[in-house]
């Protein structure tokens, strides 16, 4: 085969295996049983997606069919000068060779990586999906049957049980969905192909620091696209700082030691950041006349001052720490649940940066604890928004002189700040909510 051809079958290649891919995002927003990675990217933002950073589009030049036949004609050259940088970790020959002999690219994995998937589903339905009662029910089975670790593990970092396993309920139904792709291919071929090789490149590494431990056997080191691991998902260089060993049996096996698994995802929330005894957030009521300019992340108040300005939380009960800090948010908009978010809140976000995943943890660790649910409705009529829309909506507040940043598709502060600017232009209610009659609006200009 010429290149020229070859470079043509890639690029038909990856259009295929494209499409395949958005169909299964597609069809999986069902309860999730599929077990490879891509048939579990319906979680809006996967905890691949966060380490990984935003897509960058499939125009850069290390992405294009020809960069990407000549990156897998070298492949092999690639991983082996590789060795110096192993060796100087300690990695020995032995365990390069073992992990490396034979070894071949996946090209599957380029088009994860360089893929946008729609998320146009609204928060209410990735909560219905992830906050399940099947999820409810086998999180509390999984924190009765392995009480006294987490209760060891609570007495060791300070960290709630419930939060632990609802960690493990989503990132991986309990284990049941870890994913079957070898961590050692995952991140070689990303370290020698595509886009994000700096990055991955340390991770490939890590991986082989992983072996050279023995901490989890190369059989078992398995996972998603790209290469995050065991009941809780781990990335490699997130194992290195956050693994410990539970179980005392020398090994840091956050695949096979449940023990290990427990305590490690509670080490990494510890050293986030996570304050023992306090909890993520409260769902709350807003008064009449409240002021939506007050609904923004960077805005935050002890929850007593946020009760001077009539925020009160559902069934009125008391806030139990009335001097911790929290900011407001609103994940549907004024029609839908309000809560007063505290640090906690922020330490989930490290573990991923999407407010809907740390809620959606949040809200299942509390159905676990056995705590009821959420006392206000969401706006089940609102129509979702998807990614072209949501792009034209920050273009066009662009061009009305608002700073939404780049025009991505992300709704993030700045975008959120824009929209709330926009809205009290407007005369609407500034709560920074983006939907479809709001694109309308910016439609006809006003």
């Amino acid at each position: 085969m010429t290149r020229a051809a070859a470079t043509s079958a890639i690029r038909r290649g990856m259009s295929a295996l494209l499409g395949g891919a958005l169909v299964a995002m597609s069809v999986s927003l069902a309860p999730a049983n599929a077990r490879d990675a891509e048939d579990r990217f319906n979680v809006f933002v996967t905890r691949d997606m966060s380490q990984s950073r935003p897509p960058e589009g499939a125009g850069h030049p290390l992405m294009t069919p020809e960069a990407i036949l000549t990156a897998t004609a070298n492949f092999e050259q690639c991983i082996a000068s590789l060795w110096p940088q192993a060796a100087a970790r300690r990695v020995s020959r032995r365990t390069f060779e073992m992990a490396t002999r034979g070894l071949e690219p996946e090209l599957r994995i380029m088009v994860l990586l360089d893929s946008q998937p729609e998320f146009s589903k609204p928060i209410w339905e990735y909560l219905d999906i992830l906050v399940s009662d099947d999820r409810i029910a086998t999180g509390k089975e999984a924190v009765a049957q392995n009480r006294a670790t987490f209760e060891a593990v609570e007495k060791a970092y300070g960290v709630d049980r419930y939060i632990i396993a609802a960690i493990w309920g989503i990132e991986s139904n309990y284990g049941k969905e870890i994913g079957e792709r070898p961590v050692v291919r995952s991140t070689a071929t990303l370290a020698c192909i595509g886009r994000r090789q700096n990055y991955f490149r340390e991770e490939f590494l890590s991986t082989l620091e992983i072996l050279e431990r023995g901490d989890v056997p190369l059989e078992h080191l398995k996972g998603s696209w790209a290469g995050a691991f065991g009941p809780t998902q781990f990335m490699p260089t997130s194992f290195k700082r956050y693994a410990v060993d539970f179980d005392g049996d020398g090994r840091r096996n956050v695949v096979d030691s449940i023990p290990d698994v427990i305590a490690s995802t509670a080490n990494n929330l510890k050293l986030d950041g996570w304050q023992s005894g306090a909890t993520w957030g409260y769902e709350v009521t807003l008064p009449g006349n409240f002021d939506f300019l007050h609904v923004d992340r960077s805005i935050r108040k002890t929850l007593k001052e946020w009760e001077a300005l009539g925020v009160r939380r559902v069934g009125g009960k008391p806030f139990p720490r009335p001097g911790d800090q929290g900011f407001l948010l609103l994940p549907a908009g004024a029609r839908g649940p309000a809560f007063v978010m505290v640090n906690n809140f922020r330490v989930l976000m490290k573990y991923n940066p999407a407010e809907a995943y740390a809620l959606a943890i949040g809200y299942l660790a509390d159905r676990i604890r056995g705590g009821e649910p959420l006392v206000q409705p969401w706006p089940r009529d609102e129509l979702p928004i998807s990614r072209t829309e949501r792009i034209e909506l920050q273009q066009r507040l662009a061009a009305l002189g608002h700073d939404v940043g780049e025009a991505d598709g992300i709704l993030g502060a700045r975008t959120r700040s824009a929209i709330r600017n926009f809205q009290v232009r407007a005369g609407l209610v500034p709560d920074g909510f983006a939907n479809v009659k709001l694109l309308e609006r910016l439609r006809r200009g006003h």
